[in-house]
């Protein structure tokens, strides 16, 4: 089957497509969109992480027929038209969050999706956001630095703008 979408603003095809084939699958080796990661396949880890129509969800388990004429925005798509880093992503370099960067793609987009509704959660709203989203390198302390710090520098208007 071919399956056509938007992803970060684009109109994208992909032609046959098998009926259990995820969208992570697709993203990643149909469309060349490696971002997002392919960890457990079971949408516990959270690494695959996009949004779906402006909603978070774990792209292994959409399967890819589910995004026929819908919009999909990867964590290569945080970056703005001039491709200058989200503000988020500028944080969680700056605050050293980003370790081996298999779980970075899931939580930047995690972390996007909180500070925009919220650009001044506290810390138990960073906690509960990020809870979808397993790191394996670090204690969680660098990365609740760089959701405080990316929380800290969106407003509003920034994230409007996209």
């Amino acid at each position: 089957m071919r399956v056509t979408f938007t992803v970060n603003g684009e109109q994208r095809e992909a032609d046959d497509v098998w009926e259990g084939e995820s969208l992570l699958y697709v993203l990643r080796e149909r469309l060349g969109l490696p971002g997002s990661k392919n960890a457990c396949e079971q949408g516990e880890c959270g690494s695959c992480t996009v949004y779906l129509d402006d909603v978070p969800v774990c792209a292994c388990l959409v399967a890819a027929g589910q995004v026929q004429g819908r919009e999909v925005r990867t964590v290569e798509g945080l970056a703005g038209d001039d491709e200058q880093l989200d503000p988020v992503q500028e944080a969680f370099v700056a605050a050293g969050a980003v370790q081996c960067g298999f779980c970075t793609p899931g939580l930047l987009v995690a972390a996007h999706d909180l500070v925009r509704r919220n650009n001044q959660p506290s810390d138990a709203e960073i906690r509960e956001a990020l809870a979808g989203n397993l790191c394996r390198c670090t204690g969680y302390e660098k990365i609740m630095d760089a959701v405080r710090l990316a929380a800290a520098r969106v407003t509003p208007s920034t994230e409007d703008s996209k």
